[in-house]
Protein backbone atom coordinates (compact mmCIF):
# COMPACT_ATOMS: atom_id res chain seq x y z
CA UNK A 1 0.00 0.00 0.00
CA UNK A 2 2.87 2.09 0.41
CA UNK A 3 4.01 2.38 -2.65
CA UNK A 4 0.38 3.17 -4.29
CA UNK A 5 0.64 6.74 -3.69
CA UNK A 6 3.54 7.83 -5.53
CA UNK A 7 2.75 5.07 -8.29
CA UNK A 8 -0.18 6.97 -9.33
CA UNK A 9 1.05 10.21 -8.70
CA UNK A 10 3.63 9.76 -10.85
CA UNK A 11 1.28 7.96 -13.28
CA UNK A 12 -0.51 11.60 -13.21
CA UNK A 13 2.16 13.84 -13.71
CA UNK A 14 3.52 11.32 -17.09
CA UNK A 15 -0.20 11.57 -18.08
CA UNK A 16 -0.46 15.48 -17.66
CA UNK A 17 3.21 16.08 -19.42
CA UNK A 18 2.23 13.88 -22.17
CA UNK A 19 -1.56 16.04 -22.89
CA UNK A 20 0.76 19.41 -22.41
CA UNK A 21 3.11 18.02 -24.92
CA UNK A 22 0.21 16.78 -27.35
CA UNK A 23 -1.64 20.12 -26.61
CA UNK A 24 0.71 23.43 -25.58
CA UNK A 25 -2.25 25.35 -25.90
CA UNK A 26 -3.79 24.15 -22.22
CA UNK A 27 -1.00 25.90 -20.98
CA UNK A 28 -0.34 29.13 -23.54
CA UNK A 29 -3.92 29.56 -23.63
CA UNK A 30 -4.02 30.15 -19.47
CA UNK A 31 -2.91 33.48 -18.46
CA UNK A 32 -3.04 32.66 -14.94
CA UNK A 33 -0.67 28.90 -15.69
CA UNK A 34 1.53 31.21 -17.93
CA UNK A 35 2.06 34.00 -15.17
CA UNK A 36 2.93 31.21 -12.84
CA UNK A 37 5.59 29.72 -14.87
CA UNK A 38 6.94 32.94 -15.90
CA UNK A 39 6.86 33.84 -11.90
CA UNK A 40 8.79 30.16 -11.35
CA UNK A 41 11.55 31.03 -13.47
CA UNK A 42 12.33 33.97 -12.56
CA UNK A 43 12.66 32.85 -8.88
CA UNK A 44 14.83 30.19 -10.32
CA UNK A 45 17.22 32.37 -12.25
CA UNK A 46 17.78 34.82 -9.34
CA UNK A 47 17.55 38.86 -9.40
CA UNK A 48 20.61 39.72 -10.95
CA UNK A 49 19.10 38.41 -14.67
CA UNK A 50 16.63 40.25 -16.57
CA UNK A 51 14.40 38.02 -18.34
CA UNK A 52 13.80 39.90 -21.73
CA UNK A 53 11.16 37.52 -22.68
CA UNK A 54 8.70 38.01 -19.60
CA UNK A 55 9.13 41.70 -20.11
CA UNK A 56 8.32 41.21 -23.10
CA UNK A 57 5.01 38.96 -21.91
CA UNK A 58 3.87 41.76 -19.63
CA UNK A 59 3.60 44.20 -22.45
CA UNK A 60 1.59 42.23 -25.00
CA UNK A 61 -0.37 41.16 -21.71
CA UNK A 62 -0.54 44.56 -21.19
CA UNK A 63 -1.74 45.67 -25.01
CA UNK A 64 -3.63 42.77 -25.25
CA UNK A 65 -6.06 43.99 -22.48
CA UNK A 66 -5.87 47.52 -23.96
CA UNK A 67 -7.35 46.27 -27.22
CA UNK A 68 -9.90 44.25 -25.63
CA UNK A 69 -11.15 47.03 -23.83
CA UNK A 70 -11.20 49.23 -27.14
CA UNK A 71 -13.01 46.15 -28.67
CA UNK A 72 -15.38 46.72 -25.95
CA UNK A 73 -15.84 50.10 -26.56
CA UNK A 74 -16.46 50.08 -29.75
CA UNK A 75 -18.87 47.09 -29.51
CA UNK A 76 -20.85 49.32 -27.27
CA UNK A 77 -20.67 52.81 -29.02
CA UNK A 78 -21.82 50.57 -31.87
CA UNK A 79 -24.70 49.48 -30.15
CA UNK A 80 -25.17 52.65 -29.15
CA UNK A 81 -25.64 54.52 -32.45
CA UNK A 82 -27.89 51.67 -33.62
CA UNK A 83 -30.12 52.03 -30.67
CA UNK A 84 -30.38 55.83 -31.76
CA UNK A 85 -30.69 55.73 -35.10
CA UNK A 86 -33.63 53.27 -34.67
CA UNK A 87 -35.14 56.48 -32.40
CA UNK A 88 -34.40 58.16 -35.04
CA UNK A 89 -36.16 56.58 -37.62
CA UNK A 90 -39.14 55.79 -35.25
CA UNK A 91 -39.89 59.62 -34.49
CA UNK A 92 -39.70 60.72 -38.13
CA UNK A 93 -42.49 57.56 -39.44
CA UNK A 94 -44.70 58.88 -35.81
CA UNK A 95 -44.07 62.36 -37.52
CA UNK A 96 -44.83 61.36 -41.12
CA UNK A 97 -48.13 59.85 -39.80
CA UNK A 98 -49.80 62.97 -39.02
CA UNK A 99 -52.94 64.16 -41.86
CA UNK A 100 -53.13 67.45 -40.27
CA UNK A 101 -51.20 70.29 -39.21
CA UNK A 102 -52.44 70.00 -35.59
CA UNK A 103 -51.86 66.21 -35.42
CA UNK A 104 -48.33 66.90 -36.67
CA UNK A 105 -47.85 69.51 -34.04
CA UNK A 106 -49.37 67.51 -31.03
CA UNK A 107 -47.32 64.54 -32.09
CA UNK A 108 -44.27 66.58 -31.82
CA UNK A 109 -44.48 67.27 -27.96
CA UNK A 110 -46.22 64.05 -27.05
CA UNK A 111 -45.09 60.77 -29.02
CA UNK A 112 -41.78 62.46 -30.60
CA UNK A 113 -40.73 63.90 -27.82
CA UNK A 114 -41.27 60.45 -25.87
CA UNK A 115 -39.31 58.68 -28.61
CA UNK A 116 -36.39 60.95 -28.81
CA UNK A 117 -36.43 60.52 -24.57
CA UNK A 118 -36.34 64.35 -24.15
CA UNK A 119 -38.20 66.08 -21.44
CA UNK A 120 -39.26 69.00 -23.40
CA UNK A 121 -39.83 69.85 -27.18
CA UNK A 122 -40.80 73.06 -28.90
CA UNK A 123 -40.94 74.37 -32.77
CA UNK A 124 -40.29 78.66 -32.78
CA UNK A 125 -41.65 80.34 -35.92
CA UNK A 126 -40.37 83.64 -36.52
CA UNK A 127 -43.06 86.05 -37.30
CA UNK A 128 -43.64 90.29 -37.14
CA UNK A 129 -47.33 89.46 -36.37
CA UNK A 130 -47.54 87.86 -33.39
CA UNK A 131 -51.52 89.18 -32.76
CA UNK A 132 -52.73 85.73 -33.54
CA UNK A 133 -50.81 83.33 -31.38
CA UNK A 134 -53.40 83.89 -28.65
CA UNK A 135 -55.50 81.63 -31.26
CA UNK A 136 -53.19 78.95 -30.95
CA UNK A 137 -54.93 76.55 -28.18
CA UNK A 138 -53.41 73.20 -26.96
CA UNK A 139 -50.79 74.14 -29.62
CA UNK A 140 -49.41 76.81 -27.93
CA UNK A 141 -47.94 73.93 -25.53
CA UNK A 142 -45.00 72.99 -28.40
CA UNK A 143 -45.71 76.22 -30.66
CA UNK A 144 -44.20 79.43 -29.65
CA UNK A 145 -44.08 82.37 -32.43
CA UNK A 146 -41.67 84.81 -31.51
CA UNK A 147 -40.62 88.27 -33.49
CA UNK A 148 -37.49 88.19 -36.31
CA UNK A 149 -33.82 87.81 -34.99
CA UNK A 150 -35.36 85.47 -32.01
CA UNK A 151 -33.77 82.29 -34.09
CA UNK A 152 -30.16 83.79 -33.92
CA UNK A 153 -30.00 85.92 -31.05
CA UNK A 154 -31.38 82.76 -28.75
CA UNK A 155 -28.77 79.84 -30.31
CA UNK A 156 -25.85 82.28 -30.13
CA UNK A 157 -26.87 83.62 -27.01
CA UNK A 158 -26.00 87.36 -27.58
CA UNK A 159 -22.43 86.59 -29.38
CA UNK A 160 -21.66 88.13 -32.90
CA UNK A 161 -20.74 84.79 -34.27
CA UNK A 162 -22.97 83.11 -36.71
CA UNK A 163 -24.70 79.93 -34.87
CA UNK A 164 -23.88 76.67 -36.41
CA UNK A 165 -27.12 74.90 -37.66
CA UNK A 166 -27.23 72.26 -34.78
CA UNK A 167 -26.04 73.41 -31.59
CA UNK A 168 -25.63 71.34 -28.00
CA UNK A 169 -25.03 72.91 -25.01
CA UNK A 170 -25.45 72.05 -20.88
CA UNK A 171 -26.71 75.67 -20.28
CA UNK A 172 -30.39 76.86 -20.92
CA UNK A 173 -30.80 80.22 -20.53
CA UNK A 174 -34.19 81.04 -18.29
CA UNK A 175 -34.62 84.11 -19.38
CA UNK A 176 -36.64 84.23 -22.97
CA UNK A 177 -36.39 80.81 -23.78
CA UNK A 178 -38.75 78.76 -25.93
CA UNK A 179 -39.33 76.22 -23.14
CA UNK A 180 -41.91 78.74 -21.06
CA UNK A 181 -41.57 77.59 -16.78
CA UNK A 182 -40.05 74.23 -17.87
CA UNK A 183 -37.14 76.14 -18.59
CA UNK A 184 -36.62 75.65 -14.82
CA UNK A 185 -36.07 72.21 -14.86
CA UNK A 186 -33.73 71.87 -18.07
CA UNK A 187 -30.03 71.16 -17.42
CA UNK A 188 -29.22 70.45 -21.36
CA UNK A 189 -30.39 71.50 -24.65
CA UNK A 190 -30.34 70.42 -28.62
CA UNK A 191 -30.92 73.50 -30.70
CA UNK A 192 -31.84 72.95 -34.84
CA UNK A 193 -32.24 75.82 -37.13
CA UNK A 194 -34.90 75.59 -39.97
CA UNK A 195 -34.55 76.61 -43.42
CA UNK A 196 -37.83 77.20 -43.96
CA UNK A 197 -37.12 77.94 -47.61
CA UNK A 198 -36.87 81.38 -49.79
CA UNK A 199 -38.95 84.15 -48.79
CA UNK A 200 -39.35 82.99 -44.80
CA UNK A 201 -38.22 83.60 -41.59
CA UNK A 202 -35.97 81.02 -40.30
CA UNK A 203 -37.27 78.71 -37.26
CA UNK A 204 -36.55 76.93 -34.73
CA UNK A 205 -36.27 73.28 -33.09
CA UNK A 206 -35.47 73.26 -29.36
CA UNK A 207 -35.04 69.92 -27.55
CA UNK A 208 -34.32 70.19 -23.81
CA UNK A 209 -33.58 67.82 -21.04
CA UNK A 210 -33.12 67.42 -17.57
CA UNK A 211 -30.35 65.11 -17.94
CA UNK A 212 -27.46 67.89 -17.65
CA UNK A 213 -25.18 64.65 -20.08
CA UNK A 214 -28.19 64.40 -22.32
CA UNK A 215 -26.68 67.01 -24.67
CA UNK A 216 -23.16 68.78 -24.94
CA UNK A 217 -20.48 70.18 -26.58
CA UNK A 218 -18.26 66.81 -28.32
CA UNK A 219 -21.25 64.56 -28.82
CA UNK A 220 -22.20 63.56 -32.70
CA UNK A 221 -24.52 66.05 -34.96
CA UNK A 222 -24.69 63.19 -37.99
CA UNK A 223 -28.58 61.88 -36.23
CA UNK A 224 -29.72 65.19 -35.28
CA UNK A 225 -28.75 66.76 -39.14
CA UNK A 226 -30.76 63.82 -40.90
CA UNK A 227 -34.03 64.22 -38.07
CA UNK A 228 -33.07 68.66 -38.90
CA UNK A 229 -33.20 67.72 -42.87
CA UNK A 230 -36.41 65.79 -42.92
CA UNK A 231 -38.66 67.99 -40.29
CA UNK A 232 -37.65 70.64 -42.54
CA UNK A 233 -38.95 69.21 -45.69
CA UNK A 234 -41.97 68.28 -43.95
CA UNK A 235 -42.69 71.72 -42.51
CA UNK A 236 -42.18 73.65 -45.39
CA UNK A 237 -45.69 71.20 -46.85
CA UNK A 238 -47.50 71.97 -44.08
CA UNK A 239 -46.51 75.82 -44.40
CA UNK A 240 -47.40 76.07 -47.94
Amino acid sequence: MAVTGPVKQAGDQEEWRARVLADPGLVLDDPEMMRALVTAAERAMGGNVVDLRAMAMDRLEARLQQLEETHRAVIAAAYENLSSTNQIHRALLRMLDAERFEDFVIALGRDVAEILRVDCLRLVLESPDRAGTGALGQLSDVLTVRPPGFVAQYMSTGRTIPPRPIILRQAVPADDSPYGVRAEDLRSEALMRLDLGEGRLPALLAMGSEDPHRFKQGQGTDLLAFFTSVFERTLRRWLA
